[in-house]
């Protein structure tokens, strides 16, 4: 039976350095009641991000920082329960920016409907989702991929990264993963079908690089940033292109971004390096979508959610991001569907 409170993260500080329960408060209100026009989502799906972690932060960025006092941002799915709008219906499955709460108001605007017929309501805050989408326009319109490209990606065995490697396989690339730990290894060339994997807490990645990139990287998909960033630069292909989608190594950080040491390397290769938001191709989501989809029902593109359960987990859930515990998109429970 649905409950009649509605629990909230808000966020109370601006954390520095590592997340902690303490940057967060816990909130509990009666469920609100929709408006003319508006819908109530029951939020049964959180989408945990690296992205929510400079969310956090005050200053510049692609989007306007989360206030204190306001519920946290984050991507998440779930049904609507009571509509005013005509565009939905009770019953409707939901995906978009609902925040870390247990019900969600919605005037309607950047929800989607979804189908869980065609998959189940995870999928779509990971392979059919955000994740999903960075990884196909970062891979091919930013990444602009070649079939016999050799394609290196860190954070391989992440939400977004096993996307890319799945694409880049499927458009005839060699693609090596770099992964943290063993099952991560393994998941990556076993399950998915990664040529070679390059596990960074027990090997040299230069090394690694050099041994299955004997001819270069074509294209490098960033994820981290950092040493991982520098490793890459120091092993490109003439015309190489370097995809920043992400630097999780760096965002906790109590000190300022370390920046790619080995950046000549971009002249002395005629490279480009170009970072990607996925907002900019909110336009194209379904096109991808279409293509991802099918790509799933021909068994060419495999999807893994790590489910954690319990809405008052949050924080620490969010934790295993910043620690490599997950594999696959990391996602929250919060209700049964």
């Amino acid at each position: 039976m649905p409950s009649s409170i509605n629990r909230q993260f808000k966020l109370a500080q601006r954390p520095v350095g590592m997340v902690k329960r303490s940057d967060f408060d816990f909130v509990e209100s009666p469920v609100p009641q929709p408006g003319e026009g508006e819908i109530l989502v029951r939020i049964l799906f959180i989408s945990l991000d690296p992205a929510m972690r400079g969310w956090m932060n005050e200053g510049k960025s692609y989007i306007a920082p989360v206030g204190i006092g306001e519920v946290m941002r984050a991507g998440a799915a779930g049904v609507v329960v009571a509509s005013n709008s005509p565009a939905f219906s009770v019953g409707d499955h939901v995906v978009g920016a609902l925040g870390v709460q247990d019900y969600a108001i919605s005037n309607g605007k950047g929800l989607n409907k979804v189908d869980t017929r065609l998959a189940p309501l995870p999928v779509y805050l990971g392979t059919l989702g955000m994740p999903g989408m960075t990884a196909y326009f970062g891979i091919l319109d930013v990444g602009q991929l070649k079939s016999d490209d050799t394609v290196v990606v860190s954070g391989a065995a992440g939400a977004v990264g096993q996307v890319v490697g799945q694409i880049a396989k499927i458009k005839g690339c060699k693609v090596i993963g770099i992964a943290g730990g063993a099952d991560k290894c393994r998941y990556i060339t076993e399950d998915l079908g990664f040529d070679a994997a390059i596990d960074y807490k027990s090997e040299d990645v230069k090394e690694g690089l050099r041994k299955h990139c004997p001819k270069g990287i074509d294209v490098y998909f960033d994820n981290v940033g950092g040493e991982i960033l520098d490793a890459a630069l120091s092993r490109l292909a003439m015309h190489a292109r370097i995809v920043i989608c992400g630097a999780i190594s760096q965002y906790n950080n109590t000190e300022p971004v370390r920046g790619p040491a080995n950046y000549l390397s971009l002249l002395v290769n005629r490279a480009s390096m170009k970072g990607m938001v996925v907002f900019d191709y909110a336009a194209r989501y379904a096109e991808a979508a279409t293509e991802m989809a099918g790509w799933m029902q021909q068994g060419k593109l495999k999807t893994r959610e790590d489910i954690v359960d319990g809405l008052e987990n949050f924080p620490e859930a969010l934790l295993k991001l910043f620690r490599g515990e997950n594999t696959g998109k990391l996602v929250l429970k919060v209700a049964e569907s």
